[in-house]
């Protein structure tokens, strides 16, 4: 027998509630009143941050006796029109995770309480291929005020996928479902592979008991949230001038950064320093932002828990593997932020004081593969907050703080035939982003060279400083 993925709908697939939407389009059709319904919108919040409970799905019930007489093809208008809006609202990592259970030969079916007629539009919309949901009863063509069916709740709803699979040739018990409510628990206890998204609160203690994993669509899998928010999102809060007395910043730019969609963040890497000071222009950017990281900081205790709440994307260098490019476009996909060094590492000895930057192929590869903008930033003076042989930075720099610069650039003009010519175009937008001081050719000083080694480095100093950018 097959096995198939079930969803649920609202604060699953939704972030939130559909019952906006649906109430909207069905008095646009004219079949209820064009007027405020009294504490529905209250009522509408109060499901986006409890989730289900018992009092409203009575309420849910009802609605079938409460719809007797509604015309259904009026009802079918208004889900299709609510399904216009929707379908936008559904996040990206559920559409990715929809398209992969497909490309996997599953079948993916909507499992909700709300009526058929309402969500049957918006799971064609999601390509979705079946739905399960309450059927209201019809005669001559208008409700007749019963339930035609299963109320697609509770125990109901696992009694109505079991019904499905029996007539699909699915096997339930192999299956895999979502959901965020513990009304759920009787799909989810029953099926292989149960997920708990956005769960409410004693679903989250159940799957924190059970070992089920637990996922929002609308970060990438990982993040977690408090109070609904991710943990990047809080650190952008904090992430004003004030707060690091001991570096300035100077940030210019920043509204070439699409508001919204895909895209890929390049920057020079001159220190650890850098992705915090791209953290700083993505903060002021307003939008989350996916760094790419090596292995080592992820298998690092503390840090590598921190970056993975961060929505970071482990990379494994020299592995051959395309799963961080994957990991990457999916993101992109998903309409978030990606950022990455195109460098690969810090440049060593000589080669940090180079003109010209050498780049890796991984940033014109992913451009090439999702056809999302890639917009440079040049960073400058993150080497004096945060050298290369120092362990931490130099938080006592409160009298004399150095200034680390950042500026952003317009999309590289991408040709998408050569990795190669592609990646020097990349590189070459950084250094037009560059001071003047970075494009003229520096001899260095055995000091300013002892600063761009790892800290307690005890090789030969004059071996490095012959290496490129990328070698180690």
């Amino acid at each position: 027998m097959d096995d198939a993925a079930f969803f649920d709908l609202d604060r699953t697939l939704l972030a939130g509630a559909s019952g906006p939407m649906f109430s909207t389009m069905l008095k646009r059709v004219g079949v209820i009143p064009d007027r405020a319904i009294p504490g529905e919108g209250l009522l509408f919040r109060f499901f986006d941050v409890v989730g289900e409970t018992v009092p409203s799905m009575i309420a849910t019930r009802q609605m079938a006796r409460a719809a007797a007489g509604w015309d259904r093809s009026l009802v079918q208008e208004a889900g299709r029109l609510a399904a216009q809006g929707l379908v936008h609202e559904v996040p990206g990592f559920a559409k990715a995770l929809i398209a992969r259970h497909q490309e996997e030969g599953r079948r993916v079916v909507m499992a909700t309480t709300s009526p058929y007629d309402l969500v049957a539009p918006l799971a064609e919309a999601l390509g979705i291929d079946d739905v399960i949901a309450t059927r209201y009863g019809e005669l001559d063509g208008r409700y007749d005020g019963s339930i035609d069916g299963f109320f697609v709740w509770g125990p109901g709803k696992l009694a109505a996928v079991r019904q499905w699979a029996l007539e699909h040739g699915v096997d339930v018990a192999r299956s895999y479902a979502y959901s965020d409510s513990v009304y759920d628990l009787p799909l989810l206890s029953a099926v292989r592979f149960p997920t708990a998204v956005n769960p409410d609160p004693r679903l989250r203690m159940v799957a924190a008991v059970r070992r089920w994993p637990t996922q929002h669509f609308d970060v990438p899998a990982g993040v977690p949230k408090l109070a609904g928010i991710e943990p990047q999102r809080l650190l952008q809060v904090l992430a004003r001038p004030e707060l690091f007395p001991w570096v300035r910043f100077d940030i210019a730019g920043v509204e070439r950064i699409p508001e919204t969609g895909p895209a890929i963040i390049v920057g020079n890497h001159r220190s650890y320093f850098d992705p915090l000071a791209i953290g700083m222009v993505m903060a002021r950017a307003g939008r989350p932002v996916r760094f790419l990281g090596k292995k080592e900081v992820f298998d690092a205790p503390v840090v590598g828990q921190i970056t993975t709440a961060l929505g970071g994307i482990r990379v494994e260098r020299g592995s051959g593997s395309d799963e961080p490019l994957a990991a990457a476009a999916a993101a992109l996909d998903a309409g978030e932020v990606v950022a990455l060094m195109p460098q690969g590492t810090i440049p060593r000895g000589r080669a940090f004081f180079e003109p010209e930057l050498k780049g890796r192929w991984g940033a014109a590869k992913l451009a090439a593969l999702t056809k999302a903008p890639v917009v440079p930033i040049g960073l400058w003076g993150t080497e004096k907050v945060w050298p290369r042989n120092a362990r931490t930075p130099n938080v006592l720099a409160i009298g004399h703080p150095p200034t680390v610069r950042a500026r952003v650039g317009q999309p590289v003009d991408l040709r998408y035939r050569s990795a190669n010519a592609d990646t020097e175009r990349i590189m070459a937008a950084i250094v037009d982003l560059l001071p003047a001081e970075a494009r003229v050719r520096h001899e260095p000083t055995p000091e300013e060279l002892a600063r761009t080694l790892p800290a307690g480095y005890q090789g030969d100093l004059d071996a490095e400083t012959d290496r490129r950018p990328g070698s180690d």
